[in-house]
């Protein structure tokens, strides 16, 4: 890195929110940012920050429920992984209608609800299922998934900012809106053709999951290591969710940017956390039961007990949380975090565990926002020495499309 000529902190070279013309640009470190924009924040957020977060203030200065609040004014939730968008277009023959602003028992997130849980930022998931890889649909269907959530966020634009990089969460964070990043893709969707992950990625797109591609299949493949190359090169973050160990560790000995764990838990053993850890990528624990216990419904508590255990493998700084919401509300869900209100809750509890101030602001808000922002540097520096890639899966992997 110490040969890279590019200023990872440039802030004067970040694109503005909804530019996608713009190549990606490194925002300032996540205490520059606050200090820089602290003439943006409301009173209540300018209040929050009167003890700053890098304090080890003990919860017992305060009930736990409202320490969890005061941090989580000023160091919001980034979400990995929010599956809305799925639901809303599988449901589009129906009569349902969903009201972001308005709220819906039906499901499981809405903006009330995401206010109250104080979440400041999340991964919108662009995955579709496999009867759309089957049938030959999944290009289509991920385009139908981004107009949908493009659709949303101008729907709500006093709610909602999509996000192309760092700055653009700390921009929205400061002006009431929840920063809104496009993906994780499904890794069939790309076609096998890296021109189709290029117009994704012009789409918004910054996050790709590997799981389920034909090059990346108990490892990659010639084309598999073109595709993290090029995810590289276009600072799209490489998501290893649902992906075989042999995949995991192919790609951590092939990336120069740091990984990311969508929404996982249980399902990433320990050795594969360690090499996290050394790629100081994120794994962002889900509160999907089958990601925190197999066959019972689980608890809030046995929740921290995955975050812990992510932290003390992976390390602290690679550590996120991803709900996993956006689903029906009639799906199991961890008892104490049925929705996008109940984030506070788990941080009251891992405050009770002993858990200082810049732990809990690294888990909600700064590991993901410096994996953002370290693919972005990575990117830049990339793009001056690499060209766009035109590899075909035809001639490196001998396969057909």
């Amino acid at each position: 890195m110490a040969d890279l000529k590019d200023d990872p902190y440039d802030t004067d070279a970040t694109p503005a929110a909804g530019d996608l013309d713009a190549r990606p640009h490194p925002s300032p470190p996540a205490e520059s940012v606050m200090a820089s924009d602290a003439e943006l924040m409301t009173p209540l957020d300018a209040a929050s920050l009167a003890t700053p977060a890098s304090s080890a203030t003990p919860a017992t200065s305060a009930s736990s429920a409202e320490r969890a609040r005061e941090l989580l004014a000023s160091h919001p939730v980034v979400d990995g992984h929010n599956s809305l968008a799925p639901t809303l277009l599988r449901r589009r023959g129906t009569s349902h209608s969903h009201d972001l602003e308005q709220g819906d028992s039906f499901l499981d997130t809405d903006m009330p609800r995401i206010k109250e849980g104080a979440l400041g930022a999340q991964f919108w998931s662009l995955e579709v299922d496999a009867a759309a890889v089957r049938e030959g649909r999944a290009v289509s269907t991920t385009l139908e998934l981004i107009d949908l959530v493009r659709d949303l966020i101008s729907s709500y634009p006093e709610s909602l900012r999509i996000a192309l990089g760092a700055g653009d969460l700390a921009d929205a964070r400061n002006c009431g809106r929840v920063a809104s990043l496009l993906g994780p893709v499904s890794g069939p969707a790309m076609g096998d053709s890296l021109a189709t992950l290029r117009a994704f990625h012009f789409l918004g797109v910054r996050a790709l999951s590997l799981a389920g591609a034909r090059w990346a299949e108990g490892g990659l493949s010639r084309f598999g290591h073109e595709v993290v190359r090029e995810l590289n090169r276009l600072g799209v973050i490489i998501d290893l969710t649902g992906t075989s160990d042999e995949t995991a560790r192919a790609t951590f000995a092939v990336t120069k940017a740091p990984a990311m764990f969508s929404h996982s838990a249980a399902s990433v053993p320990d050795d594969i956390l360690a090499l996290l850890g050394a790629n100081n990528g994120v794994c962002m624990v889900s509160f999907a039961p089958d990601q925190i216990a197999h066959g019972r419904t689980p608890t809030l508590s046995q929740a921290a007990d995955a975050v812990e255990r992510v932290r003390d493998v992976a390390g602290p700084e690679c550590v996120g949380l991803s709900g996993t919401y956006g689903r029906e509300s009639r799906t199991p869900h961890t008892v104490g975090l049925e929705d996008t209100s109940c984030y506070p809750q788990l941080i009251a509890e891992l405050l009770e565990r002993g858990w200082d101030d810049t732990a809990v602001t690294d888990l909600t808000w700064s590991n993901a926002a410096r994996v953002l922002r370290d693919t972005e540097f990575l990117a830049r520096a990339n793009q001056q020495r690499r060209q766009p890639s035109t590899a075909k899966i035809e001639e490196l992997d001998d396969a057909r499309r």
